[in-house]
């Protein structure tokens, strides 16, 4: 059937994450529009060749149950944690010159192990980023006394001047789809709707929600931080904190530093983005995945990986 390609990939993706997928999230991951009778048409002939498996109420690759086990597992695990995440989101939005939160990483895909990070997606005024950043970074060192730093992943920033990812393929169009708005001024709406490069990866992209997630009011070190910081003293101050943080990033990588989870360190930094080296785990997802497809016997085309 000309859809099963389609639905393989899906699940030869989120494989690399031993994560089973449902019959609507199979739906909204697929790379083109369909009724739903065709997808069930599509799957029930898979399942009857044994290139897919029913797990439970999940779809997968493997004949694992243990798969649905654990992703059950995970699933409650992440209604806990995004209580917690909605709570700091709101907190972090109140660092100075910071114009949106979302959720991330695993967290996002409604999925969390007993080790999972919160990673949180940063949106900041345009030419206010490393301000912000490390006045962020500065609190979760604090953190750590408390033994709460994985509560506080803030990995990825970008300010308004740099709203579109440069990186176009299945693993940031993924991130993207799955990405949960918490709270912002209006930076998050912004920020989907110049990305939507994304749909010609995943159409269901066209049909995220629209509104503008909560906009807590700033509060009193907020409002005057920015109020001081808003001429050419944080300009400086921003340009100082961008040089700074780049030169210990570049110092760490070359000397082969490692993470708590022992993954090289690595940081791309800008003037208007800090971000993780896409060379490090995009890269090794996206060779897995296409790895992965080769297996399936399926075609490979270079623009939609």
């Amino acid at each position: 059937m000309p859809l099963c390609p389609s639905i393989l990939k899906v699940l030869a993706y989120f494989d690399l994450f031993s994560y089973p997928l449902s019959f609507g999230e199979i739906r909204f991951f697929l790379d083109r529009e369909t009724h739903g009778s065709c997808l069930v048409e599509g799957l029930d002939s898979l399942v009857a060749e044994k290139r897919l498996f029913k797990v439970g109420r999940f779809y997968s690759l493997r004949n694992d149950p243990q798969l649905a086990l654990r992703r059950d597992k995970g699933n409650q695990h992440a209604d806990e944690l995004l209580l917690i995440a909605d709570k700091i989101s709101r907190f972090l939005y109140q660092f100075p010159y910071v114009r949106g939160i979302g959720i991330s990483g695993s967290l996002s895909k409604h999925y969390a192990d007993e080790d999972a990070d919160i990673d949180y997606f940063v949106i900041t005024r345009r030419n206010r980023l490393w301000i912000a950043r490390t006045l962020m970074h500065l609190y979760k060192k604090w953190s750590f006394i408390r033994g709460r730093q994985h509560w506080y992943c803030m990995n990825y920033f970008i300010d308004e001047e740099a709203l579109e990812i440069k990186e176009k393929n299945i693993f940031t169009a993924t991130e993207l789809i799955t990405l949960l708005p918490a709270c912002g001024n209006g930076g998050l709406v912004r920020f989907f709707d110049a990305n939507d490069w994304v749909t010609s990866f995943l159409p269901q992209y066209k049909n995220r929600p629209s509104q503008t997630p909560p906009n807590p009011p700033a509060g009193f070190w907020k409002r005057n931080l920015e109020k001081v910081l808003n001429g050419r003293a944080g300009d400086r101050l921003d340009d100082f904190f961008c040089r700074l943080t780049s030169s210990r990033w570049n110092k760490k990588e070359k000397r082969g530093a490692l993470d708590g989870k022992g993954q090289p360190m690595s940081l791309h930094t800008g003037k208007h983005f800090s971000r993780p080296n896409p060379g490090m785990l995009q890269k090794r997802i996206l060779d897995a995945y296409t790895d992965k497809l080769k297996g399936l016997g399926l075609p490979v085309d270079p623009s939609k990986v």
